[in-house]
C-alpha cells in the first residue's frame, strides 16, 4: 500500500488543550501525506490522546483503546496523552498498542509513527517515549481549526499549582508558554482558516508567562489586535488569577466575550483549606461581584467537585448555599471526587460514599438546571449577536449569543459562519446530558432580526 493512501483516526478524550492537541497531530499527518479515516472506515492508524483528570476518563481511555484495535485489525495503534505520560506500561500492555507517547514527546508522534510505519515494525512490543514529570520542558504549539466556527488556541501548558486531588502537574509538569508574538502567529493563521471565534485554552492560563517574563493581560491585549477573529472566549481561569485589570480589558474589548468559566470547587471553607485552593470563599465572591459590575450580562460557569475526603453534610450544604445564593452562576459543571492514585487526598480520611457523593451531584445538577433557565429567561426579548454553527435536528440551526446562551433558530444556509443580530424569544429545554452532571440543557428561541 502507498504511504499516501494509508488512513488515519483520531480519537480525543478530556479537556480543550486536548483537542487542540490532537487537530495539530493531525494535520502534521495529512501534510506528511496521509489521509483521514472517514466515519465508519477502517483506519491504518490510529491515534488515541487520552485524558486521567479521574478514573471515570482512565476507564474510558482503556475503553476507547481496545475499541480501536478491535474495529482496526492491523492498524498501527499510538497512544498518547495525560494517561499514557501518568501510567504508559498500563497502556503497552494492552494487546495490539503499537506506541505509548508522553506529553513531553506529543510533539514528536507523527515521525514516532511515520518511523514505525517505514521499518514495517509491526506486531513487536510496544514503543514506550516518556519521561520523568522533571524532565517536561518541551511546549507543543496547537490549535484546532477544521471546518468549525470555532477554534482552540493553546496558550499554556503545565501547572506549578498543587492542589490535594489533582494529577495534572505531574502529568503535564510546570507551567510554561511560548512568546505573545508567537500566539499571534497562530491566531493569524486561524484567521486565515475563516475562523470567527477562538477559545483560549490551557492547563493554567492564567498563569501564562512563566517562561516568557510577559503576562496573560498582555496576550490577551495582542490577541484582539489580529484581524479575522470576531470573538474570543477565555476557557477557564484560577479566581486568584482573574485580576481587575483582565476583566477591564474584557469589559472594554469588543471581541472578548462577556464569558467566564471560574473553578470554585468547594463552597466550603473548610474544604478549599484540605484542596489545597490559594482563595477562599470571600475572595471567591468578590471576584464574581467584580466580573458583574463590569459585565454585568456576563455568563459565569463554575466547576465544583462533589465528596472531597472529610466533605460532611453540613460542608456539602454551606456549599450549596453559597452557589445558590451568593454566586448564583449561570452554570454548574459538577465532579465527583475521584480517587487520583499519588495525590495527597487520596490517603485522606473520610472519603465519602460514592452513593452520598451522587446523591450531592443530583442536587447540585437540579440547581445547575434551575440557574441556567433563570439566566436565559432573563434576557427573552432582547436583541443579541449569535454566531451560527450547525445545523440540528427538524430543520433548526444552532449558535451561541455573546455571553454563551445557545439560540436555535430555522435553518438558513447563509447562517451559517456567520454573526448576526438574534431576537430571544423564550427558554427551552432539552433532554438532561447523559453524564448527568449537568442538569437540563437548557437553550433559547430566536428569530433572526
Amino acid at each position: 500500500m502507498e504511504r499516501q493512501a494509508r488512513k488515519v483516526a483520531f480519537y480525543t478524550l478530556g479537556c480543550k488543550l486536548n483537542f487542540s492537541e490532537t487537530a495539530t497531530i493531525a494535520r502534521q499527518f495529512e501534510e506528511g501525506g496521509f489521509v483521514r479515516a472517514g466515519k465508519g472506515e477502517q483506519a491504518d492508524i490510529c491515534v488515541i490522546n487520552t485524558c486521567s483528570v479521574t478514573e471515570h476518563a482512565e476507564k474510558k481511555c482503556r475503553h476507547i483503546v481496545r475499541k480501536a484495535v478491535r474495529e482496526n485489525p492491523g492498524a498501527l495503534v499510538a497512544v498518547t496523552g495525560c494517561y499514557a505520560q501518568l501510567r504508559p506500561q498500563e497502556l503497552a500492555a494492552i494487546e495490539g498498542v503499537d506506541i505509548v507517547t508522553g506529553n513531553n514527546e506529543k510533539g514528536l508522534l507523527y515521525t514516532q509513527v511515520a518511523d514505525r510505519v517505514g521499518r514495517g515494525a509491526g506486531g513487536r512490543s510496544a514503543e514506550v517515549h516518556t519521561c520523568a514529570v522533571q524532565e517536561i520542558h518541551s511546549f507543543f504549539a496547537a490549535f484546532s481549526a477544521g471546518g468549525r466556527t470555532r477554534a482552540f488556541l493553546k496558550v499554556q501548558d503545565g501547572c506549578d499549582y498543587r492542589c490535594a486531588y489533582c494529577t495534572i502537574p505531574d502529568a503535564r509538569g510546570a507551567s510554561r508558554n511560548i512568546a505573545v508574538a508567537e500566539l499571534v502567529r497562530e491566531a493569524e493563521q486561524i484567521a486565515e482558516r475563516g475562523v470567527k471565534e477562538v477559545v483560549i485554552t490551557g492547563v493554567n492560563i492564567g498563569d501564562f508567562g512563566r517562561t516568557t517574563g510577559e503576562s496573560f493581560l498582555q496576550l490577551i491585549e495582542a490577541l484582539d489586535a489580529v484581524e479575522g477573529i470576531g470573538r474570543y472566549r477565555i476557557s477557564s481561569i484560577e479566581p486568584n488569577l482573574l485580576t481587575d485589570e483582565v476583566i477591564a480589558f474584557c469589559a472594554r474589548s469588543a471581541k472578548f466575550m462577556p464569558h467566564f468559566h471560574v473553578p470554585l470547587q468547594s463552597g466550603s471553607d473548610r474544604i478549599l483549606r484540605l484542596m489545597r485552593r490559594r482563595y477562599d470563599t470571600a475572595r471567591f465572591a468578590e471576584r464574581i461581584e467584580r466580573v458583574r459590575e463590569a459585565l454585568p450580562d456576563a455568563f459565569l460557569g463554575i466547576d465544583v467537585i462533589v465528596g472531597f475526603p472529610g466533605e460532611t453534610e453540613t460542608d456539602f450544604e454551606e456549599a450549596y448555599r453559597f452557589l445558590a445564593e451568593t454566586v448564583r452562576p449561570a452554570y454548574l459543571h459538577i465532579f465527583p471526587y475521584s480517587v487520583r492514585p499519588g495525590t495527597p487526598a487520596a490517603v485522606f480520611p473520610d472519603q465519602v460514599p460514592p452513593e452520598t457523593a451522587a446523591e450531592r451531584v443530583a442536587r447540585l445538577g437540579q440547581l445547575s438546571a434551575r440557574l441556567h433557565a433563570e439566566f436565559c429567561a432573563r434576557f427573552t426579548g432582547q436583541v443579541r449577536p449569535v454566531l451560527f454553527e450547525s445545523t440540528v435536528k427538524g430543520g433548526r440551526m444552532a449558535g451561541f449569543t455573546d455571553n454563551y446562551i445557545r439560540v436555535e433558530v430555522p435553518y438558513e444556509r447563509e447562517l451559517v459562519n456567520t454573526i448576526v443580530p438574534v431576537e430571544l424569544l423564550s427558554v427551552a429545554s432539552a433532554a438532561p446530558e447523559a453524564s448527568g452532571y449537568a442538569g437540563g440543557d437548557e437553550y433559547m428561541t430566536g428569530r433572526v432580526r
